[in-house]
C-alpha cells in the first residue's frame, strides 16, 4: 500500500482496449480510489518496465489480451491482493498460483451478460417469426408474406423456450423472458427446483428439454463433459422446425451433426459461436436459408464495454473502502464457468 493507505493500480490488457473500457469519468474515479502507476498500460509482463510497475501495485485491472499472471509473474509482484477483470471469463490469465498466493479475483461478467441475453431474446423473438428464411428469400429477390414452413405454427405465442445452463447469461434470458407469452423452462445439474422457480423457469432434465422445446437457448460453459453438449442424438429429438441458439461456445455442438440436421430441413440455428471458429469456407452452414450465423458479436461490444469497465471501477472502490467484492470469482466457481 501507499503512504496513505491507497492501494496502488496498474492496468493490463491488450493494446488500445483501456479507452474503450473506461471514459474519462471513469478514470477520474479510479484515481480517486488508487493511485494509478505511472507506467503504461501493461501487454506484458517480461519487460523492465513492465516488472517495476508489477513490483509496486496492489490492484490489477486486467482485460482481453492480458497475459497469464503464473507463478514467476507473481512472483515479481508481491504486495498484489486483487486481480479485477473488466471482461467476462478469467480463465485465460487467472491461475492455480493466483488461488495459491490467496489473491482475491472479480470479474464483470455479470455486465457482458447484459448484450449476449439481449442478442439471445431477440434472436428467439425472430426465430419463432420464422424471419430467418424470410430473409434468405426476399435476399434472393423473392417476396413472401407467407412463412415457408407451413408445417409449424409461427410465432412467440405460448411456445416453449428451453434455457440450457443457469448461468449468469442465461438468468438473465429467463428473466428478460418474463415480458414474453411463452413457457420458460431450464436444464442446470447445479439448479434445485425452487432455485428455478425463482428465475420462472420449471426445471427439467437435459433430454427433456431439448425434446420438448420451440427453442433451445446454450449457455453452459466449456467443460470436458459439456463438449459436443448437443451430439447427434439431442439434435435428432428436437421438435422438426425447432431452433438452436448457441452464444456460449462453439465446443458445445457438434457442427457436423448440426449440419446433417440443417440440411436435412429439420432444424434452425443461430450461431454466433461455432467449431471451429469460423467455420470452414466450404461449410453448407453459411449460406443455408435455416441458418443466421453472426462473427462472435453477442457479447459486449462499442458503448457495451463501458458497462464492464463500470463494474470493475465498482469493484475498485469497494477494495479501496476495504469492503468486499460484489462479483468475485473463487477457484470452485471458475470449474463451473466459462
Amino acid at each position: 500500500m501507499t503512504s496513505d493507505n491507497r492501494p496502488r493500480l496498474a492496468l493490463a490488457m491488450q493494446e488500445g482496449l483501456a479507452g474503450r473500457l473506461f471514459d474519462d469519468e471513469q478514470l477520474r474515479r479510479l484515481g480517486r480510489a488508487a493511485d494509478l502507476d505511472p507506467a503504461p498500460v501493461l501487454h506484458e509482463f517480461s519487460s523492465p518496465r513492465a516488472k517495476a510497475s508489477l513490483a509496486r501495485v496492489d490492484i490489477l485491472v486486467t482485460g482481453w489480451g492480458c497475459p497469464p499472471l503464473t507463478a514467476e509473474v507473481l512472483a515479481r509482484a508481491p504486495r498484489l491482493r486483487a486481480v479485477v477483470h473488466a471482461a467476462g471469463s478469467v480463465k485465460h490469465h487467472v491461475t492455480a498460483a493466483c488461488w495459491e498466493r490467496g489473491i482475491a479475483v472479480s470479474s464483470a461478467a455479470a455486465a457482458n451478460a447484459v448484450p449476449v441475453a439481449e442478442y439471445t431474446v431477440a434472436m428467439i423473438v425472430l426465430a419463432n417469426k420464422r424471419v430467418l428464411p424470410l430473409l434468405a428469400r426476399q435476399a434472393s429477390g423473392h417476396a413472401q408474406t407467407d412463412p415457408p414452413d407451413s408445417s409449424v405454427p409461427v410465432g412467440n405465442y405460448r411456445k416453449q423456450i428451453g434455457v440450457v445452463g443457469a448461468s449468469a447469461v442465461g438468468r438473465r434470458v429467463l428473466a428478460l423472458l418474463r415480458n414474453y407469452d411463452v413457457e420458460r423452462v431450464v436444464a442446470d445439474p447445479y439448479l434445485t427446483e425452487a432455485e428455478a422457480g425463482t428465475l420462472g423457469a420449471r426445471l427439467l432434465g437435459l433430454d427433456e428439454l431439448v425434446s420438448t422445446s420451440d427453442v433451445v437457448s446454450l449457455h453452459a460453459p466449456s467443460l470436458p463433459q459439456t463438449r459436443h453438449l448437443m451430439d447427434a442424438r439431442r439434435l435428432s429429438s428436437m421438435r422438426p422446425g425447432a431452433t438452436l441458439i448457441n452464444t456460449a461456445r462453439g465446443e458445445l455442438v457438434d457442427t457436423a451433426a448440426l449440419t446433417a440436421a440443417v440440411g436435412s430441413g429439420q432444424l434452425y440455428a443461430v450461431l454466433d459461436v461455432t467449431d471451429p471458429e469460423p467455420l470452414p469456407a466450404d461449410s453448407p452452414l453459411w449460406n443455408h436459408p435455416h441458418v443466421a450465423l453472426t462473427p462472435h458479436v453477442a457479447g459486449s461490444l462499442g458503448t457495451e464495454l463501458l458497462r464492464m469497465g463500470e463494474l470493475a471501477v465498482g469493484e475498485v472502490e469497494r477494495l479501496a473502502d476495504s469492503r468486499p467484492l460484489n462479483h468475485p470469482v473463487s477457484a470452485r466457481l471458475l470449474e463451473r464457468m466459462a
